[in-house]
Formats: C-alpha cells, structure tokens, sequence
C-alpha cells in the first residue's frame, strides 16, 4: 500500500460579506503531494495551482504566510481540472491519505461538494494524522505541535521554506517516514474525516485502538433520537466486550459533550465521552469515545457532575425567578 501526504492551501474572504462564505469559507488554491511507498521511500511528487473563482481578492494574512500573489494563481487550473489530475495521479491500487492535522480532507471534500464532484467516499474517510502520530511516538499523545516544531525536534534539516502545499508536504512526508521506520506498527492510529458520516448502522465505525475504542454513529434527525439509541448510549468494555452496568449515567454541561462512568469488574473503570455533532444538512451523529481510566479520575467525573447539576438548579431558579418577577 501506498501513503499519499497531502497539504492544502486555501484563501478565504476578507471581509465574510460574500455569500459563498456558508458553502464554501475556505477555498482551495493549492495541492501539493508526496508519494511513499509501503518501505516509506518518496516515490512521486505532485504540485498544482488552482485558478479561484470564489474570493477573487487574496486576503491579506493568507498572501502574507503563503507569499503569494493573486496574479500567480490565475496561471493555475480549475479546482475540478486539479482534482482530477490529483487523484489520477494517486492511482488506482491501494493507498491511504496522511496530513498534518485533521481539516485538509475536510476542506477537500467541501470544496468538491461546492463543483458538485464525485465524492472521495459517501461515508467517513480513515487516513493517518501526521500530527497526531509525532505526538504519539514522541510527546504525550495530546499536545498538538506546529510542522516547524517536529521538524525542529528531530533535527531535521530547513531545505524549503514552510507554508506552501508543496513544502508542508514535503516535510510532513519526511516525519511520517522516519516514525514509519522507527514503528511500522503506528498506522494502526488511523483517524476518520467525517465529512460524509455514516448513513446507515452497517457503515457505522468501531475501531478500537491501545488505549481507547472510538465509535462514530449514522445519522439521525435530531440530538434527542441520536441519545436515545442504545448503542449511542451503551457502555461496553472493548477488551472482554461485556455491557457494564453504570457508576455515573450520561450527563452533559453544555448539550454537545456527555459523559458517564462504567466499571468492569476485570478491567477497571471506563469512561466514555460523546460529541454531538451537526451535519451541514441539518442532521446529527454521535462520535463516542471510551477509555479505561483510574478511581481519581472516576471521581474527579463525579464532582463534575454534580457542578453540572447544581448550575442547572441555579439557572432554573433564576428562571422562576424572572418568570414571577
């Protein structure tokens, strides 16, 4: 298999007044991409320009980190023309997309969406997070470190200057082939684009990784059916697979992120966290985590929730209050 290290660039309004600033906020103006093969060797290059159509008008930070100008992106292609080149170029076997952080396939995808293109999948797209694996094999698996720094921290050496398609491609290729050699095992750290989420319960993900179990949902209606569900809502232990009963049920302090408390009397106490997250269409999916974690941090939830519980008395009162007032 193949690895296809992809950065992106993009321009953006300077003013937020345009209309296509709902459909489309960021828009791409440049690819650059580096081929490794299954050995982690660089195999292939590719670089295109795009030709905007949207913001016609460079904004000002974005010329100023890219060092670039408007008249040298009208020499470019249309986006649809460089896509397609893009995934010709990608080739027909098996490969998986890494970047340097979780938002180019987004953008990607949403500016194909926008040219009305063949989706890159119709469901969420598992590709491998430069960012995260440095973390991963080198810091504390949570901070999140800028390119320049990982390049820094292994001493490797500035060829290029950074913040262009090609150039981030480049060195995010160079850290993913060192820890490719150093941990061939580090690709089972997948993460998932969702884009387009699942939209059935068959093309739902479970992928369950050495510390933790992530589960991303289909679609439902709205955020009250998605809680409803049973598997949304269930608590199962990923390593004897048993449902365990609940210490803490799922509370939430704002609406979007829930928790709750399990226990397994074999392995321990597991909390699990889900994000409620919107579709551009109006709908929602769940995206589930669950973790092994110790007593003290079990009760460190508990007191969370009773914080959560005692805001919600206060704002109920006051409420009444104004209410009767």
């Amino acid at each position: 298999m193949n690895y296809i290290v992809l950065d992106l660039e993009w321009n953006q309004s300077s003013s937020g007044e345009e209309k296509q600033t709902v459909h489309l906020p960021f828009e791409i103006i440049e690819i650059g991409a580096i081929k490794l093969n299954d050995k982690s060797v660089m195999i292939n290059q590719f670089h295109e320009l795009i030709r905007p159509t949207v913001y016609r008008e460079m904004n000002e930070i974005t010329g100023q980190l890219l060092h670039m100008e408007m008249q040298e992106l009208e020499k470019g292609l249309s986006f649809p023309q460089a896509v397609k080149a893009f995934l010709e170029w990608c080739g027909e076997g098996e490969y998986l997309f890494c970047t340097w952080g979780m938002q180019d396939l987004t953008e990607l995808q949403r500016n194909m969406e926008y040219y009305k293109m063949t989706p890159l999948s119709e469901g969420p797209v598992a590709f491998l997070d430069v960012q995260k694996l440095f973390g991963i094999a080198y810091e504390d698996r949570k901070t999140k470190r800028s390119l320049e720094y990982a390049i820094d921290f292994l001493g490797m050496e500035k060829e290029i200057p950074f913040h262009r398609a090609f150039s981030d491609a480049y060195y995010t290729a160079k850290i993913f082939s060192k820890i490719l050699t150093e941990n061939e095992d580090i690709v089972k750290n997948v993460s998932y684009d969702v884009f387009h989420p699942p939209k059935t319960r068959k093309e739902e993900v479970k992928a369950q990784f050495d510390t933790y179990m992530k589960y991303i949902s289909r679609q439902f209606g709205d955020k009250a059916e998605a809680m409803a569900d049973r598997e949304v809502i269930s608590s199962k232990c990923y390593l004897c697979h048993r449902n365990l009963r609940k210490k803490i049920k799922w509370f939430t302090a704002n609406g979007r992120h829930y928790y709750c408390v399990a226990y397994c009397e074999k392995h321990g106490y597991l909390k699990g966290k889900i994000r409620v997250r919107r579709t551009d269409g109006g709908k929602f999916y769940v995206v589930k985590t669950t973790k092994f974690i110790t007593e003290e941090e079990a009760d460190a939830i508990a007191l969370r929730r009773e914080h959560s519980r005692e805001l919600r008395k206060r704002h109920k009162k006051k409420n009444q209050a104004e209410n009767h007032g």
